[in-house]
Formats: C-alpha cells, structure tokens, sequence
C-alpha cells in the first residue's frame, strides 16, 4: 500500500510558508496586520533552549498565531489552542535543531543562494524583486527578516539532502507492489466522462419542497443553456454541495457513474446540460463537459509517481528517526509554561 503523506492529528504549521506564501495568499504565513509585531515585542520571553541557541515566546506566538486565531473563531476550547502553540514550539525547536547540524558541518547558505531563491520567489509569483520587498513589508515583515527565514528554509533542506536522503532507497519491487495495489483492478479499456453538477437541496432541513427544488435548478439549467451564465459559475451560486468547487466532479469512467446519472449522461454531447433530475436528496443538473477513450496505466507511465510517493513517506519516517537522534546530541530544555505543557500526559 502507498502510504499518504501522514496528517496531523490537529492544524499543522508549514515549514516552507516562505516561498509559497505569495501564492497561498495568507499574509506572508504570518497573519499580521503591520504593526502587530512591535506590539508583539514588548512582553517577551525564552520558551526553549537548544544548546546555545533559544527559542522566544514571540516566536511561538507568531508561528501560531493564524491557526490559533481560526480555532479560536471556531470556540474551539483554549486546551487545543494550547496545543497549536505546542506544536509551534516543536517546529521552531527542530528549526534550532538544524541550525546547529548547520553550523557544526558548515552547510550554511550563502547570501548568493538567498539572493538567487528571492529572484526565483518574485519571478514565479510575476514580480519584480523590489515589488515583492514591497509585499513583504505591507505585511509587517522586514526583508531581513524575510531572507532570514528563505536560508534556513535552503539549510534545512540541504540538510535533508544531505543526510536523510541519501538513506532512502525505493527497490523495483516495492514499486511494484505499489502499483498493483493502485492499479491492479484498473479497467482495460472503455470510456471516461468529466462532469459537472448542480444540486438543490430538497426537504425539510432546507425548508424548501421537491417541486420547488427542481424549479430552481431547472431554471439554473435553462439559464446556462441560453448562455447567460457559464455552467461553473451558476453552480458557485446555486449548487449546494461544495460551491467552492464550482460544480467540478472530474473524470470518471462511465461504469463507475452513479446509477441515476447513467441515462442522463448517455444522451448528452459535449458541453450539453441536462434538464432537472429529482432524486431523494434534492434536484440535480448534471453537465457533461467531455468523453475520452479510457486507457490503462501502464506500470512505466506510473512508476516515477509511485517512486516519489513511496519516496516521500520513507524521508517522512527517516527524519523522524535522524531527528531523534540530533535531539539525543543537543541539549534541549522547555521553559515554563511549555515545561508545564510538555510533563502533561
């Protein structure tokens, strides 16, 4: 089996928010108004040592401030929130971790690879390197700042490189095994349809009957058909099954159709719209945006994939094991109320 990516039994915190916070749109990964850091400088304290290095109060507080702030929308009860700051403190902690292998193997970044990765950020995002300086500090960071966090994020990962990678090892059989797992019950020919799909909700927890369900997505099917709105769009309207997805179900083979979307399906041509479909749950409108003739994936197609997820999970589980390790070399110590936090079961 072909192991995920493992999740975290709670929001976690992202190392590499420095070059994807630009795309991902969240303020920088840090969630500050400008301003909000000086304020945040005036109480501080030491929340861990590591070796010689330590970790401040502020810094726990920053890293978890845009989990916590959601969770605390949420009413989520202050324990959990207590445990985003946990986690903050472990990330920050392996962050000090590494800087230390860093500087004892000398495998620090120049300010040449930082000023290569900030071009690289800037260019990928369709901006100039003064315009994403500009973007930076809107958002209450120092450029300093900034380029601190991109060389620890390049130091962690030559780090990785250097001595995780170079332990994993993906044999031709595991990849098989693999393979025959995902796609071992693969249909050997056949026809594939991408679809879209309106949904109206129908009884009583959406105070509206059947007929007045299938009005308005009859209506919604009609309008689309009369080219007044495109189909994604009056699904981001009307559609009450994840709107944010605009109506896309994506590519599905036609014998794995649900059922009561089959007649519907067959008769329709490409970018067709169906009429209003009633079934128990609610009304649906179904749109067959194209068919492609379906072929199997071969083992060769699939095993660069498979090679980088397998990959992946064995790095996830060798960091872990060369992480304890370093813990074991360095000292580490929490301070108060993470000292507190850390001796609960």
């Amino acid at each position: 089996m072909i192991p995920e990516r493992p999740s975290c039994p709670r929001p976690c915190l992202p190392w590499n928010w420095a070059r994807n916070v630009l795309t991902a749109g969240i303020a920088l990964g840090l969630g500050l108004a400008p301003g909000a850091r000086a304020a945040e400088m005036l109480i501080d304290g030491i929340a861990a040592q590591v070796g010689h290095r330590y970790v401040l109060i502020s810094e726990v507080e920053e890293l978890a401030r845009p989990v916590a702030e959601r969770m605390r929308a949420a009413n989520a009860p202050a324990s959990e929130i207590g445990k985003v700051r946990d986690e903050a403190l472990d990330r920050l902690i392996e962050a000090k971790l590494i800087e230390a292998i860093v500087t004892r193997l000398e495998m620090e970044a120049s300010e040449e690879e930082v000023d290569n990765t900030v071009r690289s950020i800037a260019a990928d995002n369709g901006l100039t390197v003064e315009q994403l300086q500009a973007s930076v500090e809107s958002h209450g960071l120092t450029l300093k700042e900034y380029r601190g966090k991109l060389k620890g994020e390049l130091e962690r990962s030559r780090v990785l490189n250097s001595l995780v990678r170079s332990r994993v090892r993906i044999e031709e059989e595991e990849l098989k095994l693999a393979y025959l797992e995902r796609f071992g019950n693969q249909r050997q020919g056949g026809e594939q349809a991408q679809l879209r799909h309106i949904m109206v909700a129908a009884g009583e927890e959406s105070g509206r009957d059947e007929r007045t369900a299938c009005l308005i997505a009859q209506d919604a099917a009609d309008q689309v058909r009369a080219g007044n709105m495109e189909f994604r769009e009056m699904a981001r309207r009307v559609t009450e099954m994840n709107p944010e997805q605009e109506g896309e179900l994506g590519w599905f083979h036609t014998d794995e159709i649900a059922p009561w979307m089959t007649d519907a399906v067959a008769n329709l041509q490409d970018g067709e719209v169906s009429d209003a479909i009633s079934m128990p749950f609610g009304c649906n409108v179904l749109q067959l945006v194209a068919r492609r003739t379906f072929s199997p994936v071969s083992f060769e197609q699939a095993a660069p994939q498979l090679r980088e997820e397998l990959s992946r999970h064995k790095m996830e589980k060798e960091y872990i094991r060369w992480l304890e390790t370093v813990r074991k070399q360095i000292y580490v110590s929490r301070k108060g109320i993470y000292a507190e936090a850390s001796a609960r079961p």
